[in-house]
């Protein structure tokens, strides 16, 4: 009996395990189904979408805001700028319309405590517009949640300051500008080169120095430089050639003179309208180690926020500086801070392309060639938006077409004249080389010659008994040895 009711137990707790099994795998096939037949209408959900917007003929919805000279408002109402004619370009290669509205807060977009989004962002999130046309920058922040093209137009922070309150002065030596380091090397080189040939020029022509046993040369070492000198500064200064030879060599060095002291005088009165006097700020490290000028940026921007988060020392340093003075460096808007530089000692930080228009516009504003946290503009669309796809092939194509560089050279056009704008730069010895030559070419020719003129005396001198070689050998030993001892063999 006992082992019947052990029999009949087991059979019963066989057939409970069989049931929850059997449940259990019905349940995971259930589970396994509606999870295939949701992402099967979600792959369909996002076909669906991926081919309305490759559909053309569209009306998307576009926010944007005020920014010159990206986006700007006509006197009629309509709105203009680089923005708009990218939108347009784009419209026309993907055939699609669009309706513009700026942003109704006035902000770019930065997410809240709570999640959410502001500005052109939160619109987007909202589903109020499809996509954002404007000086969007693409950080890291921003691109975990929504998705950017390819960016239209590369940026970095730099610094607009007025030009007359970043030089530190005229140099002691700014007479020595109109020249590079290397042009006055090579002025140098050629002067002592020059006179040293004019020298040995005048001991070998039998026209400068006839008879080396009883006579001096008029032309030693001594008066041969300061020939050259009076010759560089246009001064007649004795005694004056008399032979062929040294006549060419004074020729070329004086029409070598003529041509540097003109030089000379185009570039150092360039240099003096150029004020090429060396900057008091260059970079950012000048501009965080210097307490003449004050310096600050747009608080809240995208700008600030680099300063705030950078881990390098002269970064934090600026930032601290504009910290601790926020009150009274800080501004509320670029236009603020340009217009802030134009009527105080102040330095605005901000992005490269409104400070490359405030210079373009005002003729004694610069901006200082460092940078610092290249970045890039992008347009902005929701996340896994394919319509991003789309805009980034377009993008491509205006870069590689130069249509974008188009569109910067016409909103970024300078009105200071070419003459103010261009850069000035000392005087190099590859931009007059030519004379250079010329002299080199002078040189060899006169030598040449008045070994020639002591060839011809060699000839016609009267001594059967040597030959002309011996004769040639002899003169030049007379020319090159000592006075005493040309007589004391004449003697003997």
């Amino acid at each position: 009996m006992r082992d019947v009711m052990k029999l009949l137990l087991s059979v019963l707790v066989l057939l409970s395990f069989t049931t929850t099994r059997t449940g259990a795998v019905e349940d995971h096939d259930i589970s396994r189904e509606v999870s295939v037949t949701f992402s099967h209408s979600r792959g369909q959900e996002l076909a669906q979408g991926r081919e309305k917007r490759q559909l053309p003929e569209q009306t998307l919805k576009v926010t944007t805001i005020m920014q010159n000279p990206f986006i700007m408002a006509k006197s009629t109402g309509d709105l203009e700028g680089f923005c708009i004619d990218l939108l347009q370009l784009l419209a026309e290669r993907l055939k699609f319309h669009y309706d513009i509205k700026l942003v109704k807060d006035g902000f770019y977009g930065s997410k809240l405590e709570n999640g959410k989004w502001t500005g052109m962002l939160g619109e987007l999130m909202s589903g109020e517009a499809d996509i954002a046309v404007a000086p969007l920058t693409i950080t890291r922040m921003r691109e975990a949640e929504f998705s950017f093209t390819r960016p239209f137009m590369s940026v970095g922070i730099s610094i607009l300051v007025r030009k007359e309150y970043n030089s530190q002065g005229a140099s002691l030596f700014q007479f020595l500008s109109p020249f590079s380091v290397e042009t006055w090397l090579g002025l140098c080189i050629a002067y002592i080169l020059t006179c040293f040939c004019l020298f040995l020029a005048a001991r070998l022509s039998p026209n400068e120095w006839n008879e080396p046993e009883v006579e001096n040369s008029r032309f030693s070492l001594l008066d041969s430089f300061w020939f050259g000198i009076g010759a560089l500064t246009l001064q007649g200064v004795g005694p004056y050639p008399r032979a062929l030879s040294t006549r060419i060599i004074g020729t070329i060095l004086w029409l070598f003179g003529i041509v540097f002291l003109v030089a000379y005088i185009t570039f150092f009165a360039a240099s003096m309208k150029a004020e090429t006097q060396s900057p008091l700020i260059s970079s950012f490290k000048d501009l965080a180690q210097q307490n003449e000028i004050e310096y600050g940026t747009v608080y809240g921007g995208s700008t600030f926020a680099f300063f705030q988060n950078s881990k390098f020392q002269v970064y934090r340093k600026i930032y601290e500086t504009m910290d601790s003075k926020s009150d009274s460096v800080l501004v509320r808007t670029m236009a603020e801070g340009v217009q802030r530089v134009l009527d105080s000692k102040y330095a605005l930080i901000g992005e490269s392309s409104t400070i490359d228009l405030a210079v373009a516009e005002h003729c004694n504003l610069m901006r200082v060639s460092d940078f610092a946290a290249v970045r890039g503009y992008g347009i902005a669309t929701r996340l896994s938006d394919p319509l991003r796809d789309n805009l980034t092939l377009a993008i491509m194509e205006l870069e590689e077409s130069g249509s974008l560089q188009q569109l910067k050279a016409k909103w970024w056009k300078s009105s200071c004249s070419s003459e103010n704008s261009a850069e000035w730069s000392p005087l190099k010895p590859n931009q007059i080389g030519g004379i250079f030559l010329l002299l080199a070419i002078g040189l060899s020719l006169g030598l040449v010659i008045a070994c020639i003129e002591l060839a011809v005396k060699s000839m016609k001198k009267p001594d059967q008994d040597k030959s002309f070689c011996n004769v040639f050998t002899e003169e030049l030993n007379l020319r090159f040895k000592g006075r005493s001892e040309a007589n004391t063999k004449t003697k003997a």
